[in-house]
């Protein structure tokens, strides 16, 4: 990957970086901690990896999240479906984000609540809150919940590409219907922690149960609109109808096949019918294939993104968009390639005519609003 291309310099971009001097940027999503333990030189290893240089080949390091303005971020402690031992990976990838927090508290400040965005932008550093992505990861045992928040997790994606014993995944065959009598005791103990529960990656279904079940907002961590580009990964229309009465956030992604149908469209022969690559795909023999068929694959870019932002926020109303990036050392969109970017999609926005106030509420503020009102339900 290479890094970023030069923004465009104009009023807009200009606007854009004064504005996030101002309010505090969020990101929802962020892979950084597989990255790193999946390093074929640091192989989870932090100091190995060092983040205080650039890593060109991948699109996330400390000089290029400052340079991106972010005040917070939301790493994630991911956990691949068919990892054997779900929660011992998952506590391996949260000691690995203790150990990022510990090595360079010059620049990063635990993310526990709403407070410590705040906090960490008057400081100019980033609250980092750690999530964990996949509810496999609490093994079938509730109280495992309380251990992961105990240990600073204010986040849980509640599937990943799988279906769970408890819960439908967008991209598997459903076993339960939406969610199992089980998977709604998740949400209600996660409710009372005051742990956010999120729908990225969830069957439609699972979103109707959970909206049903919950008494605290949630999110969708890294999620586009299913009516402009048909991944099974994005919210349909009758979920976002609901998105404004409970409060929560959907937060755009830069995923491409989740921004552009055509990249969508040509990326099929390298998915299974659920959306997802198959297990064992060689996956650069495919895309060279497909290639060889079709030309070069089809570039997202920060205009597509913005227009799912705009979408969603005609969709659901100005209170109810964030920004989830999902940024995991791939291909990313052009304009949107690597955390120095995210000024360039403010900067869009500004040049589409949007306000001050709602930049503000899509930049962080109504991800703010979601966890103190996550804070506020729990007991």
């Amino acid at each position: 990957m290479a890094l970023a291309k030069p923004p465009v310099q104009d009023n807009a971009y200009a606007a854009a970086l004064a504005l996030l001097d101002r309010v505090p940027l969020i990101d929802g999503h962020n892979d950084l901690p597989y990255v790193i333990r999946k390093d074929a030189a640091a192989k989870g290893d932090v100091a190995a990896y060092d983040l205080t240089k650039v890593h060109p080949e991948v699109d996330t390091d400390i000089p290029r999240m400052r340079a991106g303005k972010l005040a917070g971020q939301f790493f994630a402690a991911y956990v691949p479906p068919n990892q054997p031992n779900p929660a011992g990976f998952a506590l391996a990838q949260i000691a690995l984000m203790r150990d990022i927090l510990k090595r360079h508290a010059d620049v990063f400040r635990p993310g526990l609540a709403a407070a410590d965005v705040e906090a960490a932008k008057a400081e100019g550093r980033i609250a980092l809150f750690m999530t964990i992505e996949n509810g496999a990861a609490i093994d079938n045992e509730l109280d495992a919940l309380d251990a992961y928040y105990d240990l600073g997790v204010r986040l849980m994606t509640l599937s990943h590409n799988g279906t769970t014993d408890w819960c439908d995944s967008a991209t598997d065959a459903p076993r339960h219907n939406g969610l199992s009598a089980f998977g709604k005791e998740v949400i209600r103990r996660m409710n009372r922690l005051g742990m956010v529960v999120d729908l990225a990656h969830v069957s439609p279904k699972v979103m109707h149960d959970t909206l049903d079940v919950t008494s605290a907002p949630v999110v969708w961590s890294h999620s586009n609109a299913f009516t402009l580009c048909d991944h099974p990964r994005n919210v349909p229309d009758d979920v976002l109808d609901r998105v404004a009465a409970n409060g929560g956030v959907v937060m755009a992604t830069f995923v491409p096949d989740f921004i552009s149908q055509a990249s969508r469209d040509w990326h099929r022969p390298a998915r299974d019918q659920y959306g997802k690559a198959p297990e064992g795909l060689n996956y650069a023999q495919v895309e060279a294939d497909i290639v060889a068929r079709s030309g070069p694959r089809p570039k997202a870019t920060v205009a597509g993104y913005c227009d799912h932002v705009e979408y969603l926020a005609k969709r659901v109303g100005h209170d109810h968009v964030g920004i989830g990036s999902d940024f995991f050392g791939w291909v990313n969109p052009d304009g949107l390639e690597d955390t120095t970017t995210f000024p360039n999609a403010i900067a869009e926005l500004i040049r589409r005519g949007w306000s001050e106030e709602n930049l503000a509420k899509l930049a962080g503020g109504n991800t703010l609003r979601v966890l103190r009102g996550v804070e506020a339900a729990a007991g």
